[in-house]
């Protein structure tokens, strides 16, 4: 077991009519399910967020966009928002997840006070085609390279349980590692009736033999569990850290609830465990 916890939150601050077709996805638009739909949140409204997350011990607060890449607009909404953050809030370790991005543009957002840059993989490059059509593989990894071109902190992982094997697995954690992320979220799919993607969801012994490889090809990263962590592992989670988990989300999530703050707190109180500061904490400082 880790000694320290890390926590994250999310804010979707710019949420629903997406035109991509990722499969896995309940914020696209091609499926017609009834998620939010707005463009930009106020700063007032993403500042009272992430004050009351810090109080319950957030150290990661991640600012994430609908649709497929980091356009203008966005690129000026999100400096702006990071500048307001960091008067407030200097020693919040500041993600920004935007999708496909030049290098041009997130060095504006590492200039404005974002640290690290979010952009998941997904699935293996061979699994891709079947998840999402409107953008490739490519697009993706050439931005997580991007990514670390602009000396941002590079936030890269995936899902599991979208219909992929093995040796699929294998191939997607092969591909991280050779990013090295600095930090990695996990995810496992939540089936939804509107989504194409057809799968249960996962049991907790597969859950977490997935757990146990991310750790083993991701040594150097921080280990976050993110979407379906309350759903395969319900109340008893103590194994996800023993097996390797370094942090997980706390509060809601993109369209999904999570669980109340209060409760995970005392989850990991009751697993002896510590709150750790992302950027405070050697291991993870700037």
């Amino acid at each position: 077991m880790p000694k320290k916890v890390y926590l994250c939150s999310i804010s979707n601050i710019s949420s629903g009519a997406c035109k991509e077709d990722c499969a896995y996805c309940t914020q696209s638009a091609k499926y017609g399910i009834n998620s939010q739909v707005y463009k930009f949140k106020s700063q007032e409204d993403v500042l009272k967020e992430v004050i009351t997350l810090a109080k319950f011990g957030a150290s990661g607060f991640c600012l994430v966009t609908s649709g497929v890449g980091l356009d203008s607009k966005k690129c000026e909404y999100i400096a702006k928002l990071a500048h307001t953050i960091k008067q407030k809030l200097p020693k919040m370790l500041l993600i920004a997840c935007c999708g496909i991005a030049d290098k041009e543009s997130l060095a504006h957002l590492k200039q404005s006070g974002i640290d690290s840059y979010n952009h998941n993989l997904e699935t293996a490059q061979s699994n891709f085609k079947n998840i999402c059509t409107t953008h490739s593989f490519e697009e993706r990894f050439s931005t997580c390279e991007n990514v670390l071109n602009a000396n941002l902190k590079l936030c890269s992982g995936g899902i599991f349980g979208l219909g992929e094997n093995m040796e699929q697995r294998l191939e997607f954690l092969k591909t991280l590692h050779y990013l090295n992320p600095h930090s990695s979220p996990l995810n496992f799919y939540i089936p939804n009736e509107n989504l194409p993607i057809k799968q249960n969801v996962m049991n907790r012994n597969e859950a977490l033999e997935c757990i146990i490889l991310a750790r083993e090809y991701l040594k150097n990263s921080i280990l976050m569990l993110a979407g379906g962590r309350e759903v395969v592992f319900g109340d008893n989670q103590r194994e996800i850290f023993k097996y390797g988990i370094d942090a997980i989300v706390l509060g809601n999530y993109l369209t999904t609830n999570g669980e109340a703050p209060p409760k995970d707190l005392e989850m990991l109180k009751s697993y002896n465990l510590k709150i750790g500061h992302l950027i405070q904490d050697r291991k993870c400082a700037m």
